[in-house]
């Protein structure tokens, strides 16, 4: 099964605790192979009172919290059951499982927080073998030649009318093959 990322709904307010619980209970339950990142998605915003310029975190999408996992049983059963969550988003109820976000839309969030939906300092190597998956090279393979992570950059080298040219794409924009 592959990790996807789901949306857990929590009290008003309640997200931090949320997090940091699902975080402990991840760790002490040796559950980090089912469920991997937790993020409240926020964005940062310049605010300007009395000539001072002050930077203030503002919550995208308050009572939510984005959770990377793999669908289990157990990885299930701990994070509905995690102090202030009220659910999850997508499912009908009565024990039914949630449906995952699509790519497009965790790539749409985590771009906007300077994030990435693949971990590339443990998902991505220089050598690896990869697929294009978007942009204006879709489709096409290639190898990874760098990786940038301060600026959260892959430069992949593809065949280009029978010439191997070096492109610059963002890792949601590539798949390991």
């Amino acid at each position: 099964m592959d990790k996807q990322w789901y949306v857990v709904s929590t009290y008003s307010g309640h997200e931090e605790s949320v997090k940091e619980k699902l975080e402990m209970k991840t760790e002490s339950m040796g559950l980090q192979d089912h469920i991997f990142r937790v993020i409240i998605p926020e964005t940062t915003e310049i605010e300007v009172k009395d000539g001072v310029k002050k930077e203030k975190k503002k919550k995208m999408f308050p009572s939510y919290v984005l959770v990377e996992m793999i669908m289990s049983d157990e990885a299930w059963y701990i994070v509905r059951n995690t102090p202030g969550v009220t659910g999850f988003i997508g499912s009908s109820g009565k024990g039914a499982k949630p449906t995952p976000l699509l790519p497009q839309e965790i790539d749409h969030i985590l771009v906007s927080m300077g994030m990435s939906r693949m971990d590339i300092e443990s998902e991505l190597a220089v050598g690896d073998k990869v697929a294009v998956v978007d942009g204006p090279f879709k489709g096409m393979e290639g190898t990874i030649n760098s990786i940038d992570l301060e600026n959260n950059k892959v430069n992949v080298l593809i065949d280009l009318f029978g010439q191997e040219t070096s492109v610059e794409v963002e890792p949601f924009q590539v798949q390991k093959k």
